[in-house]
């Protein structure tokens, strides 16, 4: 899985674009699906990375700040949906 976790990564962020930008233009009943998709996908690429945290260690750093960064804005977009 080594070798392929870049492909994943990579596969991961673009399903999760792709799913954004359905739900901006179609609504978010067709942008759901690759939005979970690509989160699956992403998540199994984090998960991997901090279960090899020595190797991984910047990465999983980046991760981080951005998991934070995501819950910030989900935070704030249902403070605002209130």
């Amino acid at each position: 899985m080594k070798k392929y976790l870049r492909e994943i990564d990579v596969a991961g962020m673009l399903l999760l674009a792709i799913g954004v930008v359905l739900s901006l233009l179609a609504g978010s009943r067709y942008g759901m699906w690759p939005c979970i998709v690509g989160l699956l996908l992403w998540v199994t690429v984090v998960v991997y990375k901090a279960c090899h945290w020595t190797e991984y260690a910047t990465e999983n750093r980046r991760n981080i700040v951005i998991m934070i960064i995501a819950i910030l804005f989900l935070i704030f977009q249902m403070i605002r949906m209130l």
